[in-house]
């Protein structure tokens, strides 16, 4: 009871919110080049066309910025429970954006582009009827396909991804933003563009606050008006959607993984050691207590247990994760990390109820009845002779668990929580390869579970064999 208290008690000393006097403003490292991404000289460092105007922004409003990492396809509902002030991230002007948000004058244009294979006959959307095409969730080209009749729309979370399917023949077609086709589509040798203009639109900054909104166009208004904004775009090649006949437009150098990002691995894997450890900390004594609720409670609270642990393990975690930070936001503003700890804590324990009650029955009855004869009450035999005996037999499950726990830990980047799988997606779109990204995430994640591992299979060895006394020679 006591750990389960100092682990809540640290959980909520988690700060949940940033002071004041900044402009907080919410993008996706890794939506990658040329929006927001991490230096590639400096991994340290954010750069890109949005990181510009977001300074700019900040600097004729009087005060400073900060960016704040959260996933894309999830900026409006964390913009709509306050994480930050403003979202800004390649965020396309579209009725469904209006519906949730207040919106700032247009920053930068783009043409919808439909990129294919070189050679295909297919060169605009009405023939891609019974074709599968991939987009990016929640964008305009998204909503665009959705009205296309027959149209198998596959969709992604990365703009790497999509062109890399379309190359290796998983795909017939990608459509996307104008921006993204110059950079990640018809730089390959092996793709094309077919229509450069299916349609039109433009990158939007969104908010809460009509008041901020107005600050912010009328800072927009001036950026233009001076040419500032004019010359960010041509820095980063955005002047103008590129056409056909034009060049893809340059791209920065591209990033190379170097010490920088090995640093920032070590950052995610310490995170999801920290959001792991804390979580089992909340899991196990929550566990012993439903376990023990289970067998020796009332009748209410037997069945109040058994209901927590049936809901908890028969409902995934990632949809936990997502009532626990975005549904319940207007009751409990949790922070992201309080959120995930909070999150896998509260599932796990289910699953520790259940291996701390098998624990108990294995402990034979005649413990329990030696106990009430030497006149022990209900507690002190709980405490004093069968909850030892169950703690040792259970030891090896729950460090199985906790091995469970850091791997299942990635999920809660859906929560914005950069622990090391999202590092991992976000280098990856840095250095535009999943391979060397992938194999040192996998190499980290074993690092920090075989010892676990080797520690399970120890306990296993050490608690599951009881030599029998040997018999006394016959007198």
């Amino acid at each position: 009871m006591i750990a389960s208290l100092l682990a809540i008690l640290a959980i909520l000393a988690i700060p949940a919110a940033i002071p004041r006097g900044e402009l907080l403003w919410g993008g996706d490292l890794q939506g990658g080049e040329p929006y927001v991404f991490r230096d590639h000289r400096d991994p340290s460092r954010i750069v890109g066309f949005e990181v510009e105007i977001a300074r700019s922004l900040a600097r004729r409003l009087g005060v400073r910025e900060r960016f704040v990492q959260n996933d894309w396809h999830h900026l409006l509902p964390s913009l709509e429970r306050g994480d930050f002030d403003v979202a800004l991230n390649g965020l396309e002007d579209t009725p469904r954006l209006r519906a949730r948000a207040l919106v700032t004058r247009p920053y930068c244009a783009f043409t919808e582009q439909l990129v294919v294979r070189k050679g295909s006959p297919f060169r605009r959307l009405d023939q891609l009827g019974g074709k599968r095409v991939g987009t990016l969730a929640s964008s305009l080209a998204h909503e665009m396909l959705r009205k296309l009749p027959g149209v198998e729309v596959v969709l992604y979370e990365g703009q790497e991804e999509p062109y890399f399917d379309l190359v290796h023949g998983r795909l017939d077609a990608v459509l996307l933003d104008s921006v993204i086709a110059a950079r990640y589509g018809v730089v390959k040798p092996e793709l094309e563009l077919a229509d450069a203009d299916v349609a039109s639109g433009t990158y939007v900054a969104a908010v809460k606050d009509p008041a901020l909104r107005d600050a912010l166009d009328r800072a927009l208004g001036a950026m233009e008006a001076e040419g500032e904004l004019a010359a960010i775009l041509k820095k980063w090649n955005l002047g103008e959607p590129p056409r056909p006949s034009m060049a893809p437009a340059a791209a920065e150098p591209q990033a190379r993984f170097e010490s920088g990002q090995l640093s920032l691995f070590a950052r995610g894997a310490g995170i999801t050691l920290f959001v792991s450890l804390f979580a089992m900390a909340l899991a196990v004594p929550l566990g012993l207590m439903l376990a023990l609720a289970r067998l020796h409670g009332s009748t209410p609270s037997r069945w109040l247990a058994q209901a927590y642990v049936e809901a908890f393990r028969g409902t995934p975690v990632l949809l936990q994760l997502y009532l626990l930070y975005y549904g319940l936001a207007p009751l409990i503003h949790l922070s992201a990390l309080s959120a995930a700890i909070f999150g896998l804590g509260l599932n796990y324990a289910a699953y520790e109820a259940e291996v701390h009650r098998a624990a108990l029955l294995a402990v034979p009855a005649g413990q329990a009845e030696a106990a009430a004869a030497l006149g022990l009450t209900r507690r002190q035999s709980l405490r004093l002779v069968l909850l030892p005996q169950a703690l040792r037999t259970a030891l090896p499950s729950m460090t199985n668990d906790l091995i469970s726990l850091l791997k299942d830990s990635s999920l809660v980047s859906v929560i914005t929580v950069v622990e090391l799988t999202k590092q991992m997606t976000i280098t990856a779109a840095d250095v535009r390869s999943w391979a060397l990204p992938g194999l040192l995430c996998a190499a980290m994640y074993f690092a920090m579970s075989y010892p676990l591992a080797r520690l399970a299979l120890r306990l296993e060895a050490k608690l599951g064999h009881h030599p029998e006394p040997a018999p006394k020679p016959a007198a």
